[in-house]
């Protein structure tokens, strides 16, 4: 691609690899679908064109929505390639585990009213995790990775979202989980309204409801 000079792998994932590159005089992060050989030819190209082009649209509608996003330079829809801008800061992953409760609490509040305007504007995220995070300069926290995102007000897609939210904090912050998600409820609540966030948190009650079944159902067999 015209114009990038020393790509190196960032994070090699299971639908994309991004890699950090020079650009123009910019430090930037290159996103490259690769081709799927367990898809027919046709398909994988209709996926990897598609999903190229809705994440940057997913990106900018958030940007509208109040939350702040990676800005895109370029959008190569023959190569499944986009090129956006280089957050400078920290994983709010990495941050949570360093912080004071009384830091963290203000952290996850800023979080939940993200996901809340998200929300709030039909924004789905996809793959709500702290690793999707970065806050940058100004303590301003940015979303990452839309790739799973999509468009959508159905309360199942919300509650999914909040109960990856929820999961991701029990994996990697199981110390204090229980009071990042409910820092992250109060924000959200801010935003959404008590009533339509108590009816989100029903559904994430839901999910987790059915996860346990599946789990016990395979234990016994």
């Amino acid at each position: 691609m015209d114009g990038l000079v020393s790509p190196v792998l960032l994070k090699k994932g299971a639908e994309a690899s991004l890699f950090v590159a020079n650009w123009h005089g910019r430090r930037v992060v290159m996103k490259r679908r690769l081709p799927k050989s367990y898809r027919p030819v046709e398909l994988d190209v209709r996926i990897r064109s598609y999903r190229t082009v809705h994440e940057p649209k997913l990106m900018h509608e958030a940007k509208k929505a109040g939350v702040p996003t990676p800005i895109v330079f370029l959008v190569d829809v023959a190569d499944a390639t986009i090129v956006m801008e280089f957050i400078e800061g920290e994983q709010v992953k990495q941050l949570l585990n360093s912080m004071s409760p009384g830091e963290r609490v203000i952290l996850c509040n800023e979080v939940g009213r993200l996901v809340g305007n998200l929300h709030g504007h039909g924004i789905v995220h996809g793959d709500l995790t702290t690793s999707n995070m970065i806050r940058g300069k100004g303590r301003k926290v940015f979303f990452v990775d839309f790739g799973l995102g999509e468009f959508s007000e159905e309360l199942e897609a919300r509650g999914v979202d909040l109960h990856l939210m929820k999961r991701a904090l029990r994996s990697v912050h199981f110390q204090y989980a229980q009071d990042c998600f409910e820092a992250i409820v109060e924000g959200y609540s801010e935003i959404m309204g008590r009533k339509d966030a108590a009816t989100v948190l029903g559904k994430v009650t839901q999910i987790e409801r059915r996860g346990r079944y599946v789990t016990e159902r395979k234990q016994d067999i």
